[in-house]
């Protein structure tokens, strides 16, 4: 881990997507974070030491998700899929996401993929309740919205990118993203299709790597559209309460919560999902898990 010693910042964006807004004053005491993504071969001790089974390894209970079909209630998890052509961006993301049956952390790809050689890639398919029961294991904890970020930013202010004001500066790439025409044209500039092993990029001002790109990061704190009205940690149980039941999405009918996500993926791209950025965020239901979402922990002490 590494210690970030803390302090004020300015979190949050007026220039991108609306999530973001607005900018903010904020503080973090100091924290230990992990210097890069929990790894599959970290989460596999997990596993071996304690035989858990992930969410998307056990098929859903019909009872938490009423009018649900039957095919989908079966162990499985979203992948990420590519089309082979170019198609409306404004339409559904099912047409680049899959449930699919038997995908999970060890096949991230689906039945017949796996992890051998992917020991130093970020774990995926972790839903929510398998990256707290790996945390309560090792005895940390996720870091809150507000301490990601700064960390992300790795001491860097003002800039579009914790980098510095290119998203590929001198044609050198600093995270694992997508270049060319999202979903169907992946021109695999950086060499990578999917996850990246961690540490192949640059570390940020912290000493971090993958804070960027890579995979989502799973975060503390429950969404919310409007991030500067809430308070981003609190020890009240009542507001607590009514912030696990303002994230959820209200179009949703299985009434899921959600928590939010920081650092953007692999499938970010200039023409889709510009959130390789610290002050980017997205919104995850706690019950989901996909191929390109992982998380590290932090430690306070």
């Amino acid at each position: 881990m590494v210690w970030i010693e803390g302090g004020k910042f300015v979190m949050g964006s007026n220039r991108h997507y609306p999530e973001e807004r607005p900018e903010r004053p904020a503080s973090v005491d100091g924290f230990w974070i992990d210097r890069a993504p929990v790894t599959n071969r970290e989460f596999a001790r997990f596993v071996e030491a304690t035989g858990y089974r992930t969410v998307a390894e056990q098929a859903p209970d019909p009872a938490d998700y009423p009018g649900a079909l039957p095919d989908m209630l079966v162990a499985s998890s979203l992948v990420f899929q590519q089309p082979t052509q170019p198609i409306n961006l404004r339409g559904p993301v099912s047409q680049w996401w899959s449930f699919l049956a038997g995908a999970d952390w060890r096949h991230p790809t689906g039945p017949g993929s796996s992890i051998d050689e992917l020991g130093d890639h970020p774990v995926v398919h972790v839903a929510l309740a398998d990256v707290e029961a790996y945390l309560d294991w090792a005895g940390l904890t996720l870091p809150s919205e507000a301490e990601w970020e700064f960390a992300g930013q790795g001491g860097a202010q003002g800039t579009e990118f914790a980098w510095g004001s290119e998203l590929v500066p001198g044609g050198v790439h600093q995270a694992n993203t997508w270049q060319g025409a999202f979903p169907y044209a992946n021109l695999r500039e950086d060499g990578w299709v999917r996850t990246s092993p961690v540490g192949h990029y640059p570390a940020n001002g912290y000493g971090l790597h993958d804070m960027i790109g890579n995979v989502w990061e799973w975060t503390a704190d429950w969404w919310s559209d409007r991030p500067g009205a809430a308070p981003v940690r609190s020890c009240c149980s009542t507001a607590r309460a009514k912030a696990l039941q303002d994230s959820i999405d209200p179009n949703d009918p299985s009434g899921i919560p959600r928590r939010v996500l920081k650092g953007g993926s692999h499938l970010c791209a200039p023409n889709y999902c510009q959130r390789y950025r610290p002050a980017a965020r997205h919104a995850q239901p706690v019950d989901t898990s996909t191929s390109h979402v992982g998380f590290r922990a932090v430690f306070r002490g």
